[in-house]
């Protein structure tokens, strides 16, 4: 799983970087900064071609 990939990953034009919108607890965050969150219970696959899908 990569934080890239994740659709509550997101760049925040003011700081100029990225950041995750999950509102995580310390041990959380702890994991996301050190770049161990490889079991995120919050990781939802960033697929923007998914809408189009349900529409056809």
């Amino acid at each position: 799983m990569n934080c890239e990939n994740c659709v509550y990953y997101v760049y925040d034009e003011e700081y100029g970087s990225y950041s995750c919108l999950v509102d995580l607890d310390e041990d959380e965050m702890m994991r996301f900064l050190n770049g161990t969150n490889d079991s995120c219970p919050y990781f939802r696959l960033d697929d923007e071609y998914g809408v189009v899908r349900k529409q056809m």
